[in-house]
């Protein structure tokens, strides 16, 4: 018996791994975060599978579930929206199963700024422009920030910003950007990426708020960035023609060996 924790992908049930669908369709138990977790993907659970929504669920049920699965020698597909590495409080279950010593093990889903990236059809990594990407949020009732991790802190970076669950305070956000990318830096907020309703809108820091005409749920996502819709930006050495790599040996003395 395993529980098998999937990252379900930002919302499109094709954007679910091969591996993360066939572990559902292997499992007698499914355990889903209803709330973000598209239905489509319980179309793999086999016949007669156990499937909980746990959205209403505490953490106390959901092992509950788990554990029950284990006595029964039932694999169980964990469903998480988008991957399981931010956000997804995966940590406090693996902790308690490790307590239990129930095994598991993990796979990786498209998380949702990738979507969002996709959506844009942006590169949110441009030559001469953003080489990093940081994902954050704002404290929730949840969960709090660490003290050095704010959005000012990030912003003097200069890198491109995926700011999760942040919406709601969206005059918190920008009174703390503006300063360092100023107010005519790229924002563009995309609600639901690859759901059906998706929804994107483009603005700078400056007229993001009349952008949004109507309120957007927690759930919408904000990129922030000189990488957003950029075109003026330097084409990477990778693919230079005059640029010797491993894969393309130039010269009479290639830093490289060619590759047979």
């Amino acid at each position: 018996m395993t529980v098998h924790f999937i990252g379900a992908g930002p919302g499109a049930p094709d954007l679910i791994t091969l591996r993360g669908r066939d572990l559902i369709a292997a499992s007698p138990v499914c355990l889903y975060a209803g709330s973000l977790v598209p239905a489509a993907l319980l179309e793999y659970c086999p016949p007669g599978a156990r499937i909980i929504n746990t959205a209403p669920l505490s953490l106390d049920a959901i092992m509950a579930e788990i554990i029950a699965a284990h006595a029964a020698g039932h694999d169980v597909a964990r469903l998480h929206s988008g991957d399981l590495s931010v956000w997804s409080a995966m940590g406090e279950q693996l902790r308690r199963l490790r307590a239990l010593d129930i095994p598991y093990d993990i796979t990786p889903g498209v998380p949702s700024f990738a979507a969002a990236a996709a959506a844009l059809g942006t590169e949110l990594t441009l030559p001469g422009v953003a080489q990093s990407v940081v994902l954050t949020r704002v404290s929730g009732r949840a969960t709090s920030m660490p003290p050095g991790e704010t959005l000012a802190a990030f912003a003097a970076t200069g890198a491109t910003l995926a700011i999760h669950l942040s919406i709601h305070v969206l005059d918190h956000v920008l009174a703390e950007l503006a300063p360092h990318y100023g107010a005519d830096c790229p924002v563009a907020v995309v609600w639901r990426a690859s759901w059906p309703d998706q929804r994107i809108v483009r603005a700078t820091l400056a007229t993001l708020e009349t952008a949004l005409a109507t309120e957007m749920e927690r759930t919408a996502l904000i990129l922030v960035g000189r990488t957003i819709g950029a075109t003026a930006f330097e084409e990477s050495r990778l693919y230079a023609g005059d640029y010797d790599r491993r894969f393309r040996p130039l010269g009479t003395t290639p830093r490289f060996p060619e590759v047979k």
